[in-house]
């Protein structure tokens, strides 16, 4: 499960794997995953400008850059984000000397020809 939280955004939750669609914004979203028997992972989903940040310049002039500019509209994410995580060693084996004792019958001696 993977928690993904900016200002713009806010927080949102998503089930591995998966897709969610988040909307244009200058802000990185931070992104935390957690697993049992795993670390947890971090990492961020960057803010990028788009190419089309130029033309938009040119039809657009300074005003419009200034109005994409602010609210996000020039930017974009990556399609994808990947997040490592560890096995933690050992999780969720059994603990040994927990387990219920084993009842023992003793075992009778050979008898001897007489």
């Amino acid at each position: 499960m993977c928690t993904l939280s900016s200002p713009a955004v806010g927080t949102r939750a998503v089930q591995t794997p998966g897709t969610i669609v988040l909307p244009k914004s200058k802000h990185d979203v931070a992104v935390s995953c957690v697993k049992q028997c795993y670390t947890t992972g971090v990492g961020v989903l960057a803010s990028e400008t788009e190419i089309m940040t130029a033309g938009n310049v040119l039809f657009g002039g300074v005003i419009g850059l200034g109005i994409d500019a602010a609210s996000g509209a020039m930017n974009k994410y990556q399609p994808g984000v990947e997040i490592a995580m560890s096995p933690i060693p050992n999780c969720g084996a059994p603990k040994k000397g927990r387990g219920v004792p084993m009842a023992s019958t003793p075992v009778p001696p050979p008898e001897t020809p007489s």
